[in-house]
């Protein structure tokens, strides 16, 4: 069970002629829950109202006034009906709030011995009524997996950890920053996208030129005490085998520079040219950099892959882990449900745990093999497999996602760079779909379980067209 971190909205709806005792043992129960998960709570106070229950309109003018206060905070809604419920101050309380965040509706089960008039519920019918007004009032919501659940049920806690990811992706994609530093490879229009239809969701692109980050760069000398620190800092973060301590000086500079640029633009992530001009003019691959970003959750694309890495972006805040640009790279001999992920490469550290800093063999047929150092060596182990893209879709004006689940398995795979191999049913499926509607080459993997999460909010919440592979 993870803890979440995360503050919540509470609603306890009752309906006046049900037993109170229904709405006390509620507060208890769900506060308790809440806590065990790490999830604060703001709700009204026992003494605010009957019971702190939402039932009238000016309950629910104190709900929403309480709510308001606490807005910045406030990551989602979680509406508890004791009982029937009032339809009316539930919906009245979140549309005069107006927090635009994501909402899930529980209903207590009511038992068979005790539907009596001092101890039935009907939350399950008064769900119903809840989610129709919420419907006519426009306001999205999310169920639990039952239609009525008691708190102590483990499926209800699944229900809040599923939520709590929903809440953190709707939160986070509404407001995240992405520098964009230097021009597109002119060989990938693959990664073209479209800032403006981004803006309108809220998702902002700060743009650089790789000139000002190498410029500034090459203006800093071994002996300066951040160069270093920062040379220190690659030592630490892992081996750098054959790599020339010019190279290694090379990258710290440049990750100097890289992290003023994150700081100045107060940024969540970023996506940097590579492919071939960084070689070219600097001498050095940007992977361990951009490694360690996505190792400290600021995800780092590289090929100036905006998408890519708010693709990225959106994994890591569903699980809490860092995710990994790859590409969709290669078959597995002949096994129609298996492929192999590639990068040169540039993946958190978490996917490699036989992590080698050294060069980019392919990268280096062009530019010069000594001009390639920064690339990363190392396997991905089997583990749990979460694959998703965001792209806009500039012909139809919309942004548009692909996501899945499947698993990272340990079979043999011999060659270079950042590598993993991939099972996915009916991947043959997949990547007609991915063909067919004009999705990039680049998907990224997350060690997770989070798909019907991302779903939930790019679908429901953000309003994006998402296609959800065996989902």
């Amino acid at each position: 069970m993870k803890k979440q971190n995360l503050t919540l909205g509470v609603i306890i709806s009752n309906r006046d002629f049900f037993p109170d005792k229904l709405v006390s043992e509620a507060r208890i129960e769900i506060l308790s829950v809440l806590e065990d998960l790490g999830i604060k709570a703001v709700l009204l106070g026992e003494n605010d109202t009957k019971l702190g229950g939402v039932e009238t309109y000016q309950d629910a003018r104190k709900c929403a006034d309480l709510f308001t206060k606490h807005k910045s905070d406030i990551a989602g809604v979680l509406v508890v009906l004791p009982n029937f419920g009032d339809e009316r101050g539930v919906a009245d309380t979140l549309h005069l709030a107006d927090l635009k965040v994501p909402v899930l509706i529980q209903g207590y089960p009511d038992e068979l011995n005790k539907l009596n008039v001092a101890n039935r519920r009907d939350s399950w019918c008064g769900k119903i009524s809840v989610c129709n007004n919420l419907y006519q009032y426009g306001i999205k919501y999310t169920l639990t997996s039952k239609h009525v659940v008691h708190p102590s049920d483990p499926s209800f806690s699944a229900d809040l950890e599923h939520f709590a990811a929903v809440c953190r992706v709707v939160r986070g994609l509404r407001k995240v920053r992405i520098g964009a530093i230097g021009a597109r490879p002119t060989a990938f229009n693959t990664v073209r996208y479209s800032e403006k239809i981004l803006q309108q969701h809220g998702i902002s692109v700060v743009t650089c030129d790789l000139s000002e980050i190498l410029g500034k760069a090459d203006k800093l000398k071994p002996t300066d005490q951040r160069v270093k620190d920062h040379l220190e800092k690659i030592h630490n973060y892992a081996s750098t085998g054959k790599t020339p301590s010019s190279a290694l000086e090379q990258m710290a500079k440049l990750d100097i520079v890289l992290n003023d640029f994150m700081l100045e633009n107060d940024l969540d992530a970023n996506a940097i040219q590579c492919w071939t001009s960084l070689q070219q003019n600097f001498g050095c691959n940007v992977c361990t950099s951009s490694s360690m970003f996505s190792e400290g959750m600021i995800p780092s694309a590289c090929e100036v892959d905006v998408t890519g890495t708010l693709s990225m972006y959106a994994l890591q805040l569903a699980s809490g882990t860092p995710s990994a640009l790859v590409d969709w790279n290669n078959n597995y001999a002949d096994d129609d449900e298996k492929c192999v992920l590639f990068h040169c490469g540039n993946w958190a550290k978490s996917f490699l745990p036989d992590i080698e800093i050294s060069n980019a063999p392919i990268l280096g047929t062009s530019v010069g093999v000594e001009n390639t150092y920064g690339a990363l060596d190392g396997r991905t182990p089997a583990s749990p497999l979460t694959f998703g893209r965001i792209s806009t879709d500039d012909p139809k004006g919309l942004i548009k996602a692909y996501l899945g689940e499947g698993v990272l398995t340990d079979d043999d795979l011999d060659t270079f760079g950042n590598r993993a191999v991939a099972k996915i049913q009916d991947l043959q499926g997949l990547m007609q779909y991915v063909c067919k509607n004009g999705f990039e080459h680049h998907v990224v993997m997350n060690a997770s379980n989070t798909s019907a999460a991302l779903q939930e909010a790019f679908e429901n919440y953000l309003g994006w067209e998402v296609y959800h592979h065996n989902g």
